[in-house]
């Protein structure tokens, strides 16, 4: 076992995991393809927990851990960067480090819905992608980041807490702005952006009313708005969005909603056949039939709009994974497992058989 933090990343990314767990009076293990690994090294004492958090965190940030309980942020290794919580537990003190790639993966490389790309050269509006946590939200994110910094001349400006992957500018400048450590704030971040000539905005996560609200702004004055959410539909993140607003604003934010709107991706990761993973997507492209539902807050005439229209890189998750499933590169019952519907899904997997 090795000695420091830094040798456990380091096995970390020699076996291409994903991340890795450590906390005290736990062994440390690791994360591969969704499973949880075991190493069989010893137990972590307090001492050694210490050590490790001494190596990627400053007096400052333990400082600041000491007084929340929590702590979000990120450090980078020589070989790889990590994004870093730190946790108070019931058997105490406890860390995990995701790993991030130093190369961003492109759309091709991830096998992205070629509308993503119509997405990114759009000039302004807003596109959420979204899904639960670890189902490659800021991969796909980074991948379109990548595109139009690759391929179009823009001024692009990130906000995230923590930052997670480094972009260099390439035909496009872009800036990178962490939360906490060069804003106090999502929202005064992105308030600041607006006045500092940005082409596209990404917003690492819309946590809450307010960033929604300014973003929806941002986008209304010209700028291309990429952000997150947390939700695993694009029905969902619609609700969502309109739930984040009292009855008295409804009105006002349907109408904002549905003229700023470019289109929601969300996201799943699910296992292959070969023992490894793809994503699904759950995609709305928000059309004038989508939009006129949206400002009329009847959300349910949506899904059967992205069920009828691939020809405009409209699919339902289900569409997804019966596509998956129908070329082998998943399991049915896997697919059934992640299916938001899985009672329609068996059923067309029985029609397609």
């Amino acid at each position: 076992m090795p000695g420091d933090l830094e040798g456990i990343v380091r096995i970390a990314a020699e076996q291409n995991y994903s991340d890795v767990h450590l906390g005290v009076g736990e062994e440390p293990r690791f994360r591969c393809r969704g499973d949880i690994i075991r190493t069989g090294w010893p137990v972590t004492d307090a001492g050694t927990f210490s050590r490790w958090t001494e190596e990627v965190l400053s007096m400052s940030m333990l400082e600041g851990f000491r007084r929340k309980q929590e702590f979000d942020g990120s450090h980078a290794f020589p070989f790889v960067r990590v994004r870093i919580n730190l946790m108070d537990s019931l058997r105490g003190l406890a860390m995990v480090l995701r790993l991030i790639p130093s190369r961003i993966a492109s759309l091709d490389e991830l096998g992205l819905p070629p509308v993503l790309r119509q997405l990114c050269i759009r000039p302004k509006g807003l596109v959420l992608v979204t899904g639960p946590t670890g189902s490659g939200k800021t991969t796909t994110l980074a991948a379109m980041v990548d595109w139009i910094n690759r391929h179009m001349s823009r001024h692009i400006l990130t906000i995230e807490d923590p930052l997670e992957f480094v972009h260099q500018s390439q035909q496009s400048l872009i800036r990178h702005r962490e939360v906490g450590l060069n804003s106090r704030s999502f929202n005064a971040a992105l308030r600041s952006a607006l006045r500092e000539d940005p082409d596209v905005i990404l917003i690492g996560e819309i946590r809450d009313q307010e960033t929604l609200a300014t973003a929806i702004q941002a986008n209304q004055t010209g700028h291309l708005v990429l952000g997150s959410m947390h939700t695993n539909s694009a029905v969902r993140t619609v609700e969502r969005v309109l739930g984040m607003f009292p009855p008295s604003e409804q009105e006002a934010i349907r109408r904002g909603l549905s003229d700023s709107l470019l289109g929601i991706v969300a996201q799943g990761l699910i296992k292959t056949t070969d023992g490894k993973r793809t994503a699904f997507h759950d995609i709305l492209i928000n059309n004038d039939a989508c939009r006129d539902y949206i400002q009329k807050g009847q959300l349910d005439a949506i899904e059967q709009i992205m069920e009828r229209s691939g020809f405009e890189g409209m699919q339902t998750s289900n569409q997804a994974l019966l596509r998956l499933a129908q070329e082998g590169r998943i399991d049915p019952a896997d697919a059934l497992a992640h299916s938001l519907k899985p009672a329609e899904l068996k059923q067309a997997l029985r029609g397609r058989q």
